[in-house]
């Protein structure tokens, strides 16, 4: 074929097949044969192999799989995936509705969703053009899944706007496709998934793009993560927008104006969820309006307007065969139900947390006992109570030991807690766990150092502390079990890589006890730099809004221990970095700027810099950036096509920008 008459068909083929494909993953109405799909597709893989300049990267033949990736690069989310509160009756769903009726008023409305049991992503898209697929990850930063989220066909490659947009969905596989694989799986004498949820997390997970292909997996969005120059002043909107420009979105939702009628929602789908062609755990309820969204705000890990209802756990009965200790990193001494295997909730569980020794008094808990278990929130095993009425007399009582399990020293009840400790530094287990925490996701993020491998390295004494990771080589992982060449040269990359890690990072990664993720961010963005925390008395801490004694009072003490201060400096020697690098904390006070202390408004396409590029930029001139008008709104800044919300700051009277107003400042 002519080069000429070749790309006009190419251009043709695409068009085609992304209608199609948008008809029949989408609409769920096809137009044209699964036969005739199949054969336009073939027709678009020849020509796109004979002429390769033609190849776009949003042709529906990338669908099919790419090229083996080495690794998942890392992704930072423009607004962070944050995480839903619970509830798990009725009375939680009142109190919420009780605290969103006492910030906003009366005159509000819910939007009620399925709550859709896969794994979360989100999706860029620039100027209409899918660019990036991520993973939740820690909210904060993801994993770069680009090709794999690719081969799903209801992930559109090219939207009917060109617009530049950032959207949130769950990826999930559908009850039929996780049959069929486990299917196959048992045919090839492979271990079969627990669940569609670690099936669609698995495969989303996979380096062969191929792999996720032939998963059939599907993804449901359900929300616009910056509703940008749309103009979108509502949740319901922003699902209804997602529609009409290529997204699939789930058509069970409902707007309700009573938390009566959201009950109602929640009673129905508990009953009819079994007939769902894929796996639910809950119902997700928001405030619609975006307005009130933004009066109701945030708490540091989700936000107040919306909550997620979960259903009743499933519970079952099966034979408590032992308990067995576990020693975490703080010292603490958890005992862990050993089971008869039995399925609860889609997944075989063998082993459920028994928290303390008061809980097993408490529930007069034998060794030999028949036990209620359930899944907290369909995720954590638990025990329930005992089948009293089962027991044989064959039953034996549990008694805690007074010494560690580990390394044998006596275990200690600090006053005003219920956990047995070890307070020995060098107890084996603590060091292992600790070292396992400090290579975690929220932690320094070591690629490829999971708990088998710590678990070996610390058994051929090749590493005592987490400062050893750093003197690890090349030929010392060589000897491990199951590490080749390759896997080798990664694990050493990637610890290589973490030397740069922000101070937060590394600050979580110690285990400073009572100093989370949060805390640790909010401690690296106040005092910038590890040197000066260490030096810091509790008066200096507490000064601080989110530190309270408690923290400040651990934090006090870790650092006034030698050992840490000889791990914190073996760190350095390996180049391990100790300040923070994120963005700064900026007071109003602190800036000499029109922005410093207003909260302000993007609205409408800005054509000299990005809409994150500009919020960034005006918080470090000491400004807030919000997504709604309101009455507290000091500015808004109009771009091009700016719709409703530019129409309520001119109705409320607020000062209006353009760009290059807004330029002069940030440039002055």
């Amino acid at each position: 074929m002519e080069r000429e008459k070749a790309e006009k068909r190419v251009k043709e083929l695409q068009e085609m097949l992304h209608q199609y494909n948008y008809e029949y993953h989408v609409l769920d109405k096809p137009s044209v044969s699964d036969e005739e799909y199949d054969s336009l597709l073939r027709e678009l893989l020849t020509l796109e192999t004979e002429f390769p300049e033609f190849q776009t990267s949003d042709s529906p033949s990338q669908r099919v799989g790419g090229t083996i990736l080495e690794m998942f690069n890392k992704v930072e989310h423009r607004t962070p995936m944050l995480s839903l509160g619970n509830a798990f009756d009725e009375a939680d769903l009142r109190d919420f509705d009780r605290r969103v009726r006492q910030a906003v008023g009366d005159s509000f409305t819910y939007v009620c969703e399925l709550k859709i049991d896969g794994l979360a992503v989100s999706l860029r898209y620039e100027d209409g053009l899918f660019v990036l697929g991520a993973t939740r990850g820690d909210g904060t930063t993801g994993e770069d899944i680009t090709m794999n989220l690719k081969t799903i066909r209801s992930v559109p490659l090219r939207l009917k706007d060109s617009v530049t947009i950032e959207v949130r969905g769950e990826a999930f596989m559908p009850k039929k496709s996780f049959e069929a694989l486990n299917e196959a799986k048992v045919e090839r004498e492979e271990e079969p998934f627990a669940n569609p949820r670690n099936a669609a997390a698995g495969s989303l997970r996979q380096l062969d793009p191929k792999i996720a292909a032939s998963r059939n997996l599907d993804v449901y969005v359900y929300s616009l993560a910056d509703a940008g120059e749309t103009g979108i002043d509502a949740h319901s909107e922003a699902l209804d927008y997602l529609d009409r420009v290529g997204f699939k979105t789930n058509n069970e939702r409902k707007k309700c104006s009573t938390i009566e009628e959201v009950i109602e929602y929640v009673e129905s789908w508990n009953t009819k969820r079994p007939e769902l062609a894929y796996d639910i755990d809950g119902i997700v309820i928001k405030v619609d309006e975006t307005d009130h969204q933004e009066q109701l705000g945030f708490t540091a890990k989700s936000p107040r307007w919306a909550i997620a209802y979960k259903f009743p756990a499933e519970e079952v009965a099966t034979r408590l065969l032992d308990i067995e200790l576990n020693i975490g990193r703080t010292g603490v001494i958890t005992p862990t139900a050993i089971l008869e295997p039995v399925r609860v909730a889609g997944t075989t569980v063998q082993r459920a947390s028994l928290h303390n020794e008061d809980l097993i008094r408490e529930k007069d808990i034998k060794l030999g006992d028949y036990v209620i278990v359930k899944k907290a929130g369909d995720i954590i095993p638990e025990v329930v109570n005992v089948l009293v009425e089962k027991r044989t007399g064959e039953e034996q009582d549990f008694h805690m030991p007074t010494h560690c399990p580990e390394c044998e020293s006596e275990l200690v009840r600090i006053e005003g807690e219920v956990a047995l400790r070890c307070i020995n530094p060098k107890c084996p287990a603590q060091i292992r766990e600790g070292l396992i925490h400090f290579v975690s996701r929220n932690a320094m993020n070591i690629d490829g150092l999971g708990e088998k491998v710590i678990a070996q390295l610390f058994h051929e004494n090749l590493i005592e502390d987490v400062a050893d990771l750093y003197k690890l080589t090349k030929e010392q992982l060589l000897e491990l079990e199951r590490m080749g060449e390759k896997s080798a040269d990664n694990l050493i990359s990637a610890i290589d890589k973490t030397k740069s890690n922000s101070m937060e990072r590394l600050l979580f990664g110690l285990g400073i006890r009572l100093v989370g993720a949060k805390a640790a961010k909010t401690l690296a963005q106040e005092f910038d730099h590890m040197d000066r925390l260490a030096s810091l008395t509790k008066e200096e801490l507490t000064a601080v809004h989110e530190i309270g004694d408690k923290m400040a009072d651990s934090i006090v003490t870790y650092f006034e221990q030698p050992e840490a201060m000889e791990l914190l400096q073996e760190l350095k020697n390996a180049g391990v970095n100790m300040a923070y690098k994120g963005p700064k904390k900026v007071s109003a006070d602190d800036v000499d700027s029109y922005f410093a202390g207003k909260t302000i408004v993007l609205t409408g396409k800005l054509e000299e810099m990005s809409r994150n590029d500009a919020k960034a930029a005006i918080e470090q001139l000491g400004g807030k950036v919000t997504g709604s008008v309101s009455k507290n709104t000091h500015l808004v800044i109009a771009g091009e096509e700016a719709g409703s919300k530019l129409a309520k700051a001119e109705e409320l009277g607020i000062e209006v920008w353009n760009e290059a107003r807004m330029l002069e400042e940030i440039q002055s």
